[in-house]
């Protein structure tokens, strides 16, 4: 409950900034590791999850690689690399095994409300592009992480699996896909206010309408964050120990205001993504799959084509993108100047250099924003060869920042993953950057605390594992512990029929 000192500060163990599914997260696990711990947490808007982690905002994908052909390359001797794969996998299967436990603890009730079960598959077509996913699939078969993956280059087998994608299909088209049934669908925002809830149950104050305007160290070492209430004006100080900074697109300014050593040199471009939206129950019902396929030449990675089927609100409906579209806000609810003020003395160079590298995908995008509906419809075609333009609605989907920084390959680098940030000390983190984020959130929250909490470590190790079966495993290594694993979070979150016992 925070003390009120005289001057009307207050003073607390742990400040969450973001009410998205970051700090979701790592407020339940400190809730679990350390109940008697203060927590604060600052949500700018009037409810949780309303950004990148609400469910329109996001593909709703479970990442695990299982499908994402960026995260296998092929190397230029013809090899496939399968490193980047196996650690987004493991990474899921974290988040799995936390959210059985919160299933099992009954701090969530019922796991259909935000996981569901649904094929993941892969999609190409021309020749070399099926060599390829010939290769990818012989790579990854015998893997144990990727167990039950089947490949078809038969046009009898793809109608089964995808016939809403095989119906009116030219007879001459060379196409192949890999399918694998342990896939899942997640509404990252629904798992975000029911986490959200939980913490609200648990004594921890969460203050909506409240947004963070500045934040400095104190002379003890801790935080001081000046909050405004958005809806009265009152400004407020809040003190705390540790501070995260989970605000998405809204992260990089918070950071920057730190002035911690950490943040300088880092700059982010903002994108955001359109989707179209078939909301045809009889249209949606034909197709039952997430189908990736391979992004165009000189396309970002972000921009791979996607079909999902997707479950919002029990409504089954299909998506299919992303599209890239711009705007220089870092969040949906942004303003328009937070590009140009997110440039400072010790960043203008690395996001300059950035600007001069990346020309292939500032074509990309000025070629993206210029596409009419038809024409994303005819993209569409390529997935769905009859596809109507009436039968599908136009939705923007979230803003992500893409990390800039400077590293080995030089000076500006745009970066396409999940970036964690801490001070040396580490009082503050902050989180940026985008995909696979929210599928990989516990395995990234606890990268935040073994750096924050380096002390801790040792004696919340057994809950650690109590909470994730795996801390500290390499599940790849350990075929037995992942056999027992998937088991487990199969069935406690309901993504599988109990199998019935033959005699």
């Amino acid at each position: 409950m925070g003390n009120m000192s005289n001057n009307g500060e207050t003073k607390t163990d742990v400040i969450l900034i973001g009410a998205g599914i970051m700090s979701a997260t790592l407020g339940t696990i400190l809730k679990e590791l350390v109940p008697e711990w203060n927590i604060k947490v600052f949500e700018k808007l009037d409810q949780a999850g309303e950004e990148s982690s609400n469910e329109w905002n996001n593909a709703g994908t479970g990442h695990a690689a299982l499908c994402e052909l960026n995260y296998t390359s092929e190397q230029a001797d013809g090899s496939i690399n399968i490193s980047k794969a196996i650690n987004i996998n493991e990474q899921f299967q974290v988040s799995m095994q936390f959210w059985s436990y919160l299933v099992n603890n009954k701090l969530i009730d019922n796991p259909k409300d935000f996981i569901m079960p649904i094929p993941h598959m892969s999609m190409v077509r021309g020749e070399d592009n099926v060599k390829f996913l010939k290769k990818r699939y012989e790579a990854l078969k015998d893997n144990p992480l990727f167990k039950g993956m089947e490949f078809s280059d038969d046009a009898q087998k793809l109608k089964e699996w995808i016939p809403l994608m095989m119906k009116d299909r030219p007879a001459d088209d060379v196409i192949a896909a890999t399918k694998i049934d342990t896939g899942t669908d997640v509404n990252f925002g629904a798992l975000t206010r029911m986490l959200m809830k939980n913490l609200e149950k648990q004594n921890v104050e969460v203050n909506y309408n409240h947004s963070v305007e500045n934040i400095k160290r104190t002379s003890d070492g801790g935080w001081e964050l000046k909050v405004k209430n958005v809806l009265s004006g009152n400004v407020e100080q809040h003190k705390a120990k540790f501070v995260f900074i989970g605000a998405g697109g809204g992260s990089l300014h918070i950071l920057q205001k730190t002035g911690i050593p950490e943040s300088k040199h880092i700059g982010g471009f903002p994108v955001s993504g359109l989707f179209l939206v078939c909301n045809k129950p009889e249209i949606a019902e034909k197709h039952h799959a997430k189908v990736y396929g391979k992004a165009a030449v000189g396309a970002p990675p972000m921009s791979v084509p996607h079909l999902d089927t997707r479950y919002i609100n029990n409504k089954k409906s299909l998506l299919f993108g992303p599209f890239a579209g711009f705007s220089p806000k870092f969040l949906k609810t942004g303003s328009n100047m937070d590009l140009i003020t997110s440039v400072k003395p010790n960043n203008v160079f690395t996001m300059l250099a950035a600007g001069a590298k990346e020309m292939a995908l500032t074509k990309y995008l000025i070629q993206q924003l210029m596409l009419s509906k038809e024409q994303r419809i005819e993209e569409l075609r390529d997935f769905i060869p009859d596809a109507k333009v009436e039968d599908w609605d136009i939705v923007v989907a979230g803003q992500r920042v893409q990390v800039i920084k400077d590293t080995p390959a030089g000076k500006g680098t745009l970066q396409f993953g999940t970036e964690v940030i801490t001070s040396e000390d580490g009082s503050v983190a902050a989180l940026l950057g985008a995909s696979p984020g929210a599928s990989t959130a516990v395995h990234v929250m606890l990268q935040v605390i073994q750096k924050c909490f380096p002390q801790e470590m040792k004696a919340w190790e057994p809950k650690l594992k109590e909470m994730i079966p795996s801390y500290g495993v390499k599940l790849m290594d350990n075929p037995k512990l992942l056999e027992d694993v998937h088991e487990l979070t199969a069935q406690t979150l309901g993504l599988s029929e109990r199998k019935p016992v033959h005699n």
